[in-house]
């Protein structure tokens, strides 16, 4: 590992930059992940990340030491005032990680897939994304107007989520859902009233649930290439969920029937 004093080297230079804008992320097709959990994911599932850089402080802590010998020649220790000039990070993150954002080739989709159709908030894409890895989703596409799956607010609402999924962006989802339900495919779409109750809807699998945006809902060409409008019953007497609650109820209910029926 190298230990760093100046804000000047090359590579927390390239970190620092990618920590601050979204922008030079997204045009780079790289991500910054923060925080040790994350970090020792996406070396248990993808593999070493392009540089480590930690804050000498944090060096104390068996986790993050052993993460800096497993990545030794990718590690840049750096003083801790160094490690907070980069960006305004939450206090308890010592570690951050440069690793490239995956970009999968749009895939046909398997039997148990999320459409994510213009959601605007990067925490109720992270939650939503760390239910689905949960729920044993596969494939998860987000389309074009969708926040950036890879921002460090997303990540970190992820959990590690990312790296239990094939996430697909940029996707013309009428499209894709007419083609899914063209080879057998249930696209069940969510709207807040005047879908059939979930607790009565057909879920077969092959499956994709899309959720829509936080205030529009699914968009009118998506609703019209879905098999089926679904909604959850809410007899409390709210008007709607957050988009992150509906995804979960909707995904552990399609888990549910898989459960039942085997």
């Amino acid at each position: 590992m190298l230990r760093i004093t100046s804000r000047q080297n090359p590579r927390l230079r390239d970190a620092a930059r990618l920590v601050a804008s979204a922008r030079d992320r997204r045009k780079a097709g790289r991500c910054v992940l923060e925080g040790e959990h994350l970090v020792e994911v996406y070396g248990e599932r993808v593999g070493a990340p392009e540089t480590l850089v930690v804050a000498e402080p944090f060096l104390d802590r068996p986790g993050v030491a052993a993460l800096a010998r497993r990545f030794d020649d990718r590690t840049l220790v750096v003083p801790n005032a160094l490690f907070h000039e980069m960006a305004v990070l939450p206090a308890e993150v010592g570690v951050l990680a440069v690793v490239p954002a995956p970009r999968l080739a749009v895939s046909p989709g398997r039997a148990f897939c999320l459409l994510l159709d213009d959601l605007q908030d990067p925490g109720n894409v992270g939650s939503i994304l760390r239910s689905a890895a949960a729920a044993g989703v596969e494939d998860v596409y987000l389309s074009r107007a969708c926040a950036f799956a890879w921002a460090p607010k997303v990540l970190r609402a992820g959990m590690g989520a990312h790296f239990h999924l094939a996430i697909h962006e940029d996707i013309d989802l009428p499209d894709w859902a007419a083609a899914y339900r063209s080879r057998g495919g249930t696209v069940a779409a969510a709207v807040g009233r005047g879908g059939t109750d979930v607790y009565a809807a057909k879920l077969d699998r092959p499956l994709a649930v899309a959720i829509g945006n936080e205030g529009a809902g699914v968009a009118p060409e998506l609703l019209a290439a879905a098999s089926a409008r679904i909604t959850i019953p809410m007899p409390g007497g709210m008007e709607s969920l957050n988009a992150a609650a509906a995804a979960a109820v909707l995904l552990f209910e399609a888990v549910r029937r898989v459960r039942e029926i085997g």
